[in-house]
């Protein structure tokens, strides 16, 4: 679509009028006529006003004529999983993976690698293939060529050495020891724990970026560990095959 269709569309689906649109993005009515017609494009201010708002990037309300994919880990973007930055707005280099609140939450090649390993390897693409292709193409991509450049001084990685300890130091029976911690998107690891009492409870945000892992119990049981994390709070919990059955072991702050 082009830009005049894309802002038409953004629009209607909000139930705004074109008065209400100008009103909140501190444009005239007049300007955001304009736009629908095609006559001009809103500006680059304009355009960040019009991303917040409506919660999809540049790219997107220009037409896409970009084609974006993570900077990081290579991944393919669209708005769904574009990583924010501190103030909220959308980051169109890289996914929520691997940029989350404006941190970067891979330090080390090897262990993103590794992650994408899991999730990439199939009948038609085996691991070796998959760890083969990462291998080639990271090196190619703008964090791991600014590396140095864009890292915090390792303040993200003792955060999560930090988080490792504490949860470990919890020995919560049948658990092993918690070795890594990944980045999890809220909305792919929020599961609803029933409470006494026969209410349902979430603990998470779907769109925040959190650092968990899943264990496979000690004793060879067929319910998981999962583990989620960060500066606030630490949540235990187990659950079956695909998040079934979800029982919460633990909500802790910090």
């Amino acid at each position: 679509m082009n830009t005049k269709d894309v802002i038409f569309e953004l629009r209607t689906k909000r139930g705004l009028s074109q008065d209400e649109l100008a009103e909140k993005v501190y444009v005239t009515r007049q300007a955001v006529s304009r736009w629908e017609n095609g006559e001009t494009v809103p500006n680059t201010e304009t355009l960040k006003l019009l991303s917040e708002l409506f919660g999809v990037s540049i790219n997107t309300l220009l037409g896409s004529p970009r084609k974006l994919i993570c900077q990081c880990c290579g991944m393919p973007l669209d708005d769904a999983i574009i990583g924010h930055n501190r103030d909220g707005s959308l980051n169109e280099d890289y996914c929520q993976w691997c940029y989350a609140d404006g941190t970067y939450t891979y330090s080390d090649m090897d262990d993103l690698i590794e992650v994408c390993v899991r999730n990439m390897a199939n009948e038609s693409c085996p691991e070796e293939q998959a760890r083969a292709y990462l291998k080639q193409v990271l090196p190619t991509l703008d964090y791991w060529k600014r590396h140095g450049e864009l890292g915090d001084g390792g303040q993200f990685e003792a955060l999560k050495k930090q988080l490792i300890d504490e949860i470990n130091a919890l020995h919560i029976e049948g658990m092993p020891k918690l070795e890594k911690l990944n980045a999890l998107v809220g909305s792919y690891v929020n599961l609803t724990y029933p409470l006494p009492g026969g209410q349902t409870a979430r603990f998470l945000n779907d769109r925040t970026t959190y650092l968990g892992n899943q264990l496979e119990p000690e004793d060879g049981g067929d319910r998981c560990f999962g583990v989620l994390a960060n500066a606030d709070f630490i949540l235990v919990c187990t659950y079956g095959c695909d998040g079934a059955d979800p029982e919460l072991l633990l909500y802790k702050k910090r």
